[in-house]
């Protein structure tokens, strides 16, 4: 293990033992971090506490076992004393831990979502505000994962690879530098991001996952998904519809004063893959080779990314007057396919606290925290 005795550095919890929290609680240990773990079941982090730590194997970086002491489905003493509270766990879950850490978070602790699909952050404050929070605690959402990662046993991880670069926000926008700053004297990979709307907005999988899904849900379920999910999955005329339903999400950024980046420059920027369209761009990314579809269509690709990132994408524009046609469409058919109505289950303006808000008083209170 690395060895640092920096004391300056943070303390961090984790929170959520799945495939990306023990990824991350491993690879903090190995760096020579001081870090706790939390899972709200017993089950899943009983092999780690059994065998004090997480055997870490990592394509890119620290390799081995990591002792880590505090093991516990306790929140109050897993976050004791912590500066950085990583939430790893699926959006669906940030409603329940919000709720968790309300009574218990203290003065200057920063909470991050890894990620926060869309609205992740505005929901999370406004829970804990209905909760009656008053600790001065800043609020933060990460654009996407930090690692692709996936756990071989109860307490052996992989991480496959390490993102280069991962825009964080924080709620009000000018406390993003302080977190950052201290993000990165472990994470070099955070950089700032602009404003959590801007991240929530920028959250491409809420076009790629469940759209393709619900369009190749007889091949997914014929072949219990042996196929490439992108470059077999998105055909010319999958990609119409995911172009126009980026096209909604980007005037649903615009008619809230933020620009959010088309999926095609993403692409770009993510992985250089350059097209006239989207359907050209996506094949030209060689990052998506060989990915296989689901197994089934009851995936995160809907159950998480139809709620959590198409719902609050269709909500917000209803506030700001925008029509999502297309969106709209992929969220009915989800809820069909699920028998589900995840309309009225996803993550609303309500949610978000956001429902009796104008233009200018949303600007605010993302830019300033502040009503």
């Amino acid at each position: 293990m690395k060895e640092n005795n920096n004391m300056s550095l943070p303390k961090f919890a984790v929170i959520g033992a799945g495939h990306g929290g023990t990824a991350m609680a491993a690879h903090l240990r190995l760096l020579g971090v001081d870090v706790s773990l939390y899972n709200r079941g017993v089950e899943r982090i009983s092999a780690i506490q059994n065998l004090g730590g997480i055997e870490l194997i990592c394509n890119d970086g620290p390799n081995g076992f990591a002792q880590i002491d505090v093991v516990t489905n306790d929140i109050q003493k897993a976050i004791l004393g912590r500066d950085i509270l990583m939430v790893v766990v699926p959006a669906t879950g940030h409603r329940f831990i919000a709720e968790q850490l309300a009574p218990h978070v203290v003065d200057n602790q920063i909470i991050i979502l890894n990620p926060g699909r869309t609205g992740g952050a505005l929901e999370v404050l406004n829970v804990l505000r209905s909760n009656h929070c008053t600790a001065n605690v800043v609020i933060c959402e990460a654009q996407t994962l930090l690692y692709a990662s996936r756990s071989i046993n109860p307490a052996q991880t992989q991480i496959f690879r390490t993102k280069n670069s991962i825009p964080v926000a924080a709620i009000p926008a000018h406390r993003t530098p302080e977190v950052v700053g201290k993000l990165r004297t472990v994470f070099p990979q955070f950089v700032p991001g602009d404003n959590v709307m801007k991240t929530s907005l920028d959250n491409i999988g809420a076009i790629f996952h469940p759209a393709v899904t619900v369009l190749n849900a007889a091949r997914i379920e014929s072949t219990n998904g042996n196929f490439d999910f992108y470059t077999e999955g998105i055909t010319s005329s999958v990609a119409i519809i995911l172009e126009s339903m980026d096209k909604e999400r980007v005037h649903v950024a615009e008619s809230l004063g933020f620009r959010a980046m088309t999926a095609r420059e993403w692409l770009y920027t993510a992985y250089d893959a350059n097209g006239r369209t989207l359907f050209e761009a996506i094949r030209n990314n060689r990052g998506y080779d060989n990915i296989k579809a689901p197994k089934t269509t009851f995936t995160r690709y809907i159950t998480e990314d139809i709620p959590m990132s198409l719902v609050p994408i269709a909500s917000l524009g209803k506030l700001s007057h925008v029509p999502t046609p297309t969106i709209d469409s992929i969220i009915m058919l989800g809820s069909l396919l699920h028998q589900t109505d995840y309309m009225s289950a996803g993550r609303s303006v309500k949610h978000m606290g956001l429902e009796n808000m104008d233009l200018k008083n949303i600007r605010r209170y993302i830019l300033e925290g502040e009503l």
